[in-house]
């Protein structure tokens, strides 16, 4: 096959390993899409990770055909559209309205939008090699970005002294993913492929250090909302109990049987003289009072 003719072994090799780890990345939100698909509801779960990550996977085929020679890049990004593809219709189908509307709203924007305004002007203003650089730190910056996601959880972690927002699994292979990934770039001598991936082994390392110092501490986090972008990492957790759902509905069903007793208050302060049925004058001072 051409792909084995044309990489050294050492190329081959990360390739092969950074496309089994990635395949594994691009699965871990697998438990969460069966809850919604047992539940049929999206349970307020976002759409953002799975858009970005398939305009990710496009950006990331863009770059391979453009360099040419970079077939390794090619397969996992095309089954990460494959996967992500399917997320994003399986959200679809169970969110509700005004989430569905947003997804759209994000595909049409991100994956179509931005993603054509790359392509068009990358071919119209940029030729031969310098297509390459100017697609390589597009998706550098890009990478970056994503790569930088993370330390929200981080400071998370650090503020509440908990790892419950920060699955260690997840940490080990993004940072393994990273380490396969720069080794690929460099034996491919591509450093817009292995250079931000060094981000991104810095920042997994980083994590799972933190999880070490503070694996042995739990602190839920009851009144204070998490940021959105915070949610959406966690979200892409394998580990089911990390993700801030259930707390969040025990939270409206408890305002809700608040709610219930507040409309049934008023029936305890209404005045009843005589019959062995009504209440007594103190329990209708209790229930004013309350």
């Amino acid at each position: 096959m051409a792909i084995f003719a044309i990489h050294s072994p050492g190329t081959l090799t990360f390739g092969l390993l950074g496309n089994l780890v990635s395949l594994m990345v691009y699965l871990a939100p697998l438990p969460t899409f069966y809850r919604v698909y047992k539940k049929k509801s999206t349970e307020g779960f976002q759409s953002v990770p799975y858009v970005v990550a398939l305009f990710s996977a496009m950006l990331w085929i863009y770059y391979a055909f453009v360099k040419a020679n970079a077939y390794l890049l090619i397969t996992i990004n095309t089954v990460g559209c494959v996967i992500e593809t399917l997320y994003i219709v399986m959200y679809l189908v169970y969110a509700p309205r005004k989430a569905r509307i947003f997804t759209v709203q994000l595909l049409l924007l991100l994956n179509i939008g931005v993603f054509s305004l790359i392509l068009i002007l990358t071919l119209l203003l940029a030729k031969g090699p310098h297509r390459v650089q100017v697609l390589g730190w597009v998706c550098v910056a890009f990478s970056v970005s994503v790569f930088a996601a993370p330390l929200s959880i981080m400071r998370l972690v650090v503020r509440t002294k908990s790892v419950e927002f920060m699955p260690f699994s997840l940490s080990f292979f993004l940072t393994l993913s990273a380490v396969m990934w720069f080794f690929y770039g460099l034996f491919l001598k591509d450093y817009y492929i292995a250079l931000p991936n060094v981000i991104g082994f810095t920042f997994g390392v980083i994590q799972m250090i933190l999880y070490i110092v503070f694996k042995g501490r739990k602190k839920l986090i009851l009144e204070e909302k998490l940021p959105e972008h915070v949610n959406n990492m966690i979200r892409l957790s394998t580990a089911g109990s990390a993700e801030v759902h259930p707390i969040e509905a025990q939270q409206n069903e408890n305002h809700k049987k608040i709610g219930e007793d507040d409309q049934n208050s008023p029936r305890c302060t209404e005045q009843n003289d005589g019959g062995p049925n009504h209440q007594p004058a103190v329990q209708q001072i209790q229930c004013t009072e309350v």
